[in-house]
């Protein structure tokens, strides 16, 4: 009888270890195309943050709603589409605001990366974002004021 517990114990552990370890990957990719949608804006290229934005939305749109909620898909989805559609570099920058409000929010949630994940702030433009870099690369300035910020946080 203790036996059969045990077993029944160790599955329904490894199940929600599986569970687990793919909603992480699932969140991951989404947060490999926040950090394209990033670069881009810091090289001042709002073509490649569209093309960005793109893959994000599609990644947002392949986790399943146990793992991240229709309601916080949707809005992760709003805020890229209006990079995505954008081709005016100031307003793609302004979206990545909000999008990077919520990613915060999902770092805090779930593993997004292997390596350690850096919340930045830039005090020019009052906003955050996440790096997998230390090295300060501003997407809301980019090539105008590239270095400024500072890094505030270290997930690990």
């Amino acid at each position: 009888m203790k036996k059969l517990i045990f077993t029944t114990l160790l599955s329904v552990f490894s199940i929600l270890t599986i569970s687990a370890q793919t909603s992480d990957v699932s969140v991951a990719k989404i947060y490999q195309n926040y950090l394209g949608i990033k670069t881009a804006l810091a090289a001042d290229n709002s073509d490649q943050a569209s093309k960005a934005a793109d893959a994000f939305i599609k990644s947002v749109s392949m986790i399943d709603y146990k793992v991240v909620s229709e309601g916080n898909q949707n809005v992760l989805r709003s805020a890229a589409t209006k990079i995505a559609e954008s081709r005016s570099i100031e307003a793609q920058r302004s979206s990545f605001k909000g999008l990077s409000k919520n990613m915060m929010i999902l770092a805090e949630q779930f593993k997004l990366a292997n390596d350690e994940i850096y919340l930045q702030y830039c005090p020019m433009a009052d906003a955050s974002w996440l790096s997998a870099e230390k090295e300060i690369r501003n997407p809301y300035y980019g090539s105008a004021m590239l270095k400024c910020g500072s890094v505030k946080k270290v997930l690990k």
